[in-house]
């Protein structure tokens, strides 16, 4: 009997080393995936159809608002409102018409809009009566902070204006502490501007929430479904 139970020991033994080895190997599994995904574009986004509707044409695009918190959000809106409709007008996927805070309230209640709350019953009707839109975007700023590190927060939302249902939404943070974040910001505005300066843009993209800001607007507008 004695040698029966060191033999159950000794296999005890072994099967918790083991297990213990595929819990490391687990670990470092994860781990890598973890690594590779804070490397990789906004992948926090569905798109479905993954082709926008051809008889999507024109969208309303909503005021750039925040219901969070954090005092800065305002200033955050003001601020990257005008870098978010023209980085939209730059994707070329459909006609743009930005509306206007006061016309909202007129035809709504409210001057902005994060599309969580329950709407209007004729919201999307009216928008298409006024605007002549076929869809409708809601953009909401979830984290701005304006001094460095840099971060700023989206959520987008497109919406089709005759069913209601979600073509495309993102919910992405750009934290400019993360390196790969930063070199991603300075080869996009490298691209667009071969002309800028390398050092003085190093600096712009760590000390500018606009030119951070309008960099992290084309990053999540490009998760658009394609035309």
């Amino acid at each position: 009997m004695q040698r029966q139970a060191a033999k159950n020991l000794r296999a005890g033994n072994r099967k918790r080393r083991l297990v213990r080895a595929c819990g490391w190997l687990a670990a470092g599994v994860l781990l890598g995936s973890a690594i590779q995904a804070a490397d990789s574009p906004p992948e926090n986004v569905f798109a479905w159809p993954p082709v926008l509707p051809p008889e999507l044409k024109r969208v309303a695009v909503l005021p750039l608002t925040a219901k969070g918190p954090e005092d800065s959000l305002p200033d955050g809106c003001e601020a990257l409102a005008p870098a978010l409709l023209d980085e939209l007008v730059r994707t070329e996927k459909f006609e743009v018409a930005a509306v206007r805070p006061e016309n909202l309230r007129a035809s709504s209640g409210r001057q902005a809009w994060t599309g969580t709350e329950r709407l209007p019953k004729d919201f999307f009707d009216s928008l298409r009566r006024e605007y002549n839109c076929d869809a409708v975007l809601f953009c909401e700023l979830t984290v701005y902070h304006a001094y460095a590190p840099l971060a700023i927060g989206w959520r987008l939302k497109l919406v089709d204006a005759r069913t209601h249902k979600i073509l495309w939404a993102a919910d992405e943070v750009f934290d400019g502490s993360r390196s790969e974040v930063t070199q991603k910001a300075r080869l996009f505005w490298l691209k667009r501007d071969a002309s800028a300066e390398k050092n003085d843009l190093r600096w712009q993209l760590a000390n500018s929430p606009r030119q951070f800001g309008r960099y992290t607007a084309a990053a999540v507008l490009a998760t658009l479904p394609v035309r």
